[in-house]
């Protein structure tokens, strides 16, 4: 082997198999790769699948330096084209993935290697893949995490142990769904001073201690602690106090985002940009409509990757968006409600036709910065509330699940940019809000610190951000 190829450091970059969570870990990777860094990307065997069937036959070709590899989720073989059940892949991955990552990780180093592939010295893998720490320690390299949460999901995932000791949770019984019960305030979380049950993270809400995803976050959080560090898609001035709180708690914490404003510094990234993760066709026919609408007319409507809603749901926003008259891009997955097909009636579409468009999937970061859009109705998952505060544009929050409902608190509460609609939606509060957002004085003040985010984002991504990513390569990576 070349020695220069055999001194390349090898990073095998690991994300939980969901859409929310392959797109910040493939920004990463570049990222490395960018610096210098062999990188091996980890899709399950069903994403892959969906990723060829999306972007092509040739999407994951790769570069010289950059190489796709797959293990299986443990799951039965199937080829939907949907958003797998959250809990069976977090209960399948942690259980039946750590052996196949081993195997590839042996034949990564084996002898038998490409002699353009350097030995593997470090993994890089998924908050909730943490399984993987474990073939790091093995293989007697650096392991870190990436959460892919914000710093305040993160932290409320590690409140858990203590509100189970402090018995708030499990819940005596499902009457507490829905009594008040949720509204209790938690005190004595540094940085989190009035924070509700309701606004940390969902897997709390059940009244079972062998609950799957209650006793997952538990084992996460435990693990966590064996990383080299963890990294989260944030910045210092986005999330000052709760990093503070984070990093005086767990193992070393470091906010490298957004990822997307360091992404773009990359001087490469025309053969980057080849490398894509959208597991969905994108249809940028909307972004064609977006040119024909005004500065800050279009209302964005986009419920994320996973989130599942009733059709009484869907017709509620529908027709608050209808009675709004406002111009509207709404973005509906094909298997956004729940054990069905997303149908809205014909004389909802007869209203709209004039000025709204309904596409299945787009290309998220590129509406979000087109200038036509002046709002953002939202699922608040971290990824979508990051790419709205790096384009300025405030939001309605609709969280369904995990920390969502923590992002929304944190827009609403912290950082003034975001108003909350119950999730027992009703079309007078869509319509409503929408026009308060669009139209209204509380909307423009929104805006307003929408601007102030964004600019803080740009200016951290050139500063701390950038220099804590440096410090994860150099003191963490490297360091073997």
């Amino acid at each position: 082997m070349d020695s220069e190829i055999a001194r390349k450091p090898h990073a095998v970059c690991i994300p939980f198999p969901a859409q929310g969570h392959i797109n910040p870990m493939l920004k990463l990777a570049k990222l490395l790769n960018h610096k210098g860094f062999h990188i091996t990307f980890v899709n399950t065997e069903y994403n892959h699948r969906r990723l060829l069937r999306s972007r092509g036959p040739y999407s994951l070709d790769g570069l010289p330096s950059f190489k796709f590899e797959t293990i299986p989720d443990g799951l039965p073989p199937s080829d939907a084209d949907a958003t797998q059940d959250v809990p069976s892949l977090c209960y399948s991955t942690s259980t039946t993935c750590l052996s196949p990552l081993r195997d590839l990780m042996k034949r990564l180093n084996g002898s038998g290697r490409s002699s353009d592939l350097p030995p593997v010295t470090c993994i890089v893998t998924d908050g909730v893949m943490s399984f993987a720490l474990e073939a790091a320690e093995e293989f007697r390299i650096p392991g870190v995490l990436f959460w892919t949460t914000s710093a305040c999901g993160f932290y409320g995932y590690t409140q858990y142990a203590t509100l189970v000791q402090k018995g708030y949770i499990p819940l005596k019984d499902s009457g507490c769904l829905t009594n008040g019960y949720l509204d209790t305030v938690v005190n004595g979380i540094p940085g989190m001073a009035g924070i509700r049950l309701r606004d940390l993270p969902s897997f709390l809400r059940t009244a079972s201690k062998d609950d799957i995803m209650l006793n997952f976050v538990l084992s996460e959080i435990t693990r966590a602690r064996r990383a080299s560090s963890i990294v989260l898609n944030t910045f210092e001035d986005l999330e000052h106090d709760i990093i503070n709180a984070l990093s005086s708690t767990i193992t070393p914490v470091y906010a490298i985002g957004p990822l997307q404003f360091l992404e773009k510094q990359c001087n490469d990234t025309v053969a980057l940009d080849m490398l894509g993760s959208n597991l969905w066709k994108e249809e940028p026919e909307c972004l064609e409509w977006l040119d024909s609408k005004d500065e800050n007319s279009v209302v964005y409507v986009n419920f994320g990757s996973a989130a599942l809603m009733t059709s009484n749901q869907l017709i509620e926003f529908a027709w608050g968006l209808a009675n709004s008259k406002q111009t509207f891009l709404w973005i509906i997955r094909p298997d956004i409600v729940f054990g069905g097909e997303a149908s809205l009636p014909p004389e909802f579409l007869d209203e709209i036709k004039e000025r709204g468009f309904l596409s299945g999937w787009c290309p998220q970061e590129k509406v979000l910065n087109h200038p036509s859009v002046g709002g953002f109705l939202t699922h608040n998952g971290w990824n979508s509330t990051l790419e709205s505060i790096c384009s300025g544009v405030p939001m309605i929050c609709c969280p369904f699940f995990a920390e969502q409902q923590t992002n929304c608190w944190y827009c609403c509460a912290k950082l003034g940019i975001g108003t909350e609609i119950d999730n027992n939606v009703k079309r007078e509060e869509v319509k409503s809000l929408v026009l308060e957002l669009m139209m209204g004085e509380k909307g423009k003040k929104m805006k307003r610190r929408a601007a102030e985010w964004k600019k803080l984002a740009l200016e951290s991504a050139k500063s701390s951000s950038y220099d804590n990513l440096d410090k994860v390569i150099n003191q963490v990576l490297l360091y073997h």
